[in-house]
């Protein structure tokens, strides 16, 4: 078949029979957070074609996230930056998932392109939303509306996999750290016990809380908790950490900018608490099983709050909220009200818990 015969005829959504797979294909959200909360949706895959061989395929970012996953066998990385950069990256990795010759694609991803992509390398099923004008490329589509817009993410891939026939699993966040990588990280951290602050969110600055307050919270935690503040967070995040620790007391670990993927999610794993921003690390936190303290000011934490028994959301009721904005076009009160009496109020009720 020529690799730009498209098929275009979308079955009725009905389930699809197990037995007959035995190559599996899943296309990755972009996102850590968005990524983290797919993997309850991972476990009823893994459940469901249990003798399949399941390949991911994401960017370099989430190829990291999900090393020694235990739902995954294969992972592919799809670097549109570099190897696979433009029209002629793109068909070429098309060319790359063709000759695997998959049997069935499952799209987490909403966009036109993966949809395109699992057509254009010949997989005869695949599965996802019809979002972005995809249906037709799609041969098991799945309607969605405004009942699973206003799911909780980690619910919103699950529904969409029952409509298909699959499921099982745990429901629970799943992330994978090596005995190595946790053996590293304590090297890296020192001796003493750590609470990590995480003041970055990628989505944009109305996500993020005041850096002055994170710096308070930090010495608190240190006075109060006997421990060492560890600051996370990614490259485009650096100028928020040193600003952080210069207003601190205690002398805090500043590794923002400092870890790749993998350092970062096993620094987490050493750590006995965790304040953040409704973040990507927020999530990996809970997919790890660190206590989190979560500040939420414009996004709506119904839809992507930390799936954990061991967190607590600090949040104002003000009427514009959430509004899911990238930046506050007025005085950014969801998060100005928030004081740090309130977030050391959730760190005292989660340590009296665990006690």
């Amino acid at each position: 078949m020529p690799l730009l015969h498209l098929r275009t005829r979308p079955l009725k959504v009905n389930t699809i029979r197990s037995e007959k797979i035995n190559r599996l294909l899943i296309f990755s959200t972009n996102w850590i957070g968005d990524a983290v909360m797919t993997t309850p949706a991972l476990a009823a895959v893994r459940r469901t074609f249990f003798r399949a061989e399941i390949t991911l395929v994401g960017n370099p970012t989430m190829a990291e996230l999900f090393r020694h996953h235990p739902h995954l066998d294969t992972i592919l990385v799809y670097d549109k930056k570099a190897q696979h950069r433009g029209i002629a990256g793109f068909a070429r990795f098309c060319r790359q998932l063709r000759r695997q010759k998959f049997d069935l694609a499952i799209l987490f991803q909403n966009a036109f392109k993966a949809a395109l992509a699992a057509n254009l390398a010949g997989v005869p099923h695949r599965a996802g939303y019809r979002t972005d004008g995809r249906g037709p490329l799609l041969s098991h589509a799945v309607s969605v509306g405004e009942i699973e817009r206003r799911l909780h993410h980690t619910c919103y891939y699950l529904t969409m996999l029952k409509k298909l026939g699959i499921g099982g699993g745990d429901g629970l966040l799943a992330l994978a750290v090596t005995e190595k990588e946790r053996a590293e990280a304590r090297r890296r951290l020192g001796a003493g016990n750590f609470m990590a602050i995480n003041p970055g969110a990628s989505y944009g600055a109305a996500k993020r809380w005041i850096p002055k307050r994170f710096a308070l919270v930090g010495d608190r935690l240190a006075e109060e908790y006997g421990v060492r503040v560890v600051l996370t967070g990614g490259t485009g995040e650096k100028k928020i950490g040193q600003d952080i620790a210069e207003a601190m007391n205690s002398r805090p670990l500043n590794l923002i900018g400092l870890t790749t993927v993998r350092q970062m999610m096993a620094v987490i794993s050493q750590c006995r608490l965790m304040v953040t921003n409704d973040s990507g690390p927020m999530h990996v936190a809970a997919a790890l099983g660190v206590p989190i303290v979560a500040v939420f000011g414009p996004t709506d934490p119904q839809t992507t709050s930390a799936l954990s028994d061991r967190s607590c959301i600090v949040r104002k009721e003000v009427a514009c909220a959430p509004c899911l904005l990238r930046r506050c076009p007025i005085d950014h009160r969801c998060m100005q009200r928030i004081s740090v009496a309130d977030v050391m109020d959730g760190v005292a009720l989660l340590m009296e818990s665990s006690a």
